[in-house]
């Protein structure tokens, strides 16, 4: 039944340019749990554009100056004065297991 709603909703477009399955879940639970209608030539179109200015951003750089607008960009984002945390997971790992479980 939901391969068949599957292949009724699809709409017509090039090859280029489709809805993956994982996405297309995505906008039916959308749909189901906000009851909205998600118009999938727009989901497409929107796509497609960002797929473009993608192509067009990293068109003509290098490496290292994409390497330099991200962590610029991650800069601007990471919280000011924030020491990085660095777990050590083996070590984390081996106190709980000599602490024994914890309380239930």
């Amino acid at each position: 039944m939901i391969r068949r709603m599957l292949r009724n909703r699809r709409p017509t477009t090039p090859s280029l340019a489709s809805i993956s399955l994982e996405e297309e879940l995505t906008l039916l639970r959308v749909e189901l749990m906000y009851g909205l209608r998600v118009s999938r030539e727009a989901y497409l179109r929107r796509k497609m554009e960002e797929r473009e200015e993608v192509v067009r951003r990293m068109h003509h750089r290098d490496a290292q100056a994409m390497l330099a607008d991200l962590r610029r960009r991650l800069d601007k984002v990471k919280p000011q004065g924030d020491a990085p945390r660095v777990i050590d997971l083996r070590t984390r790992r081996h106190l709980r297991s000599v602490d024994g479980p914890g309380p239930a």
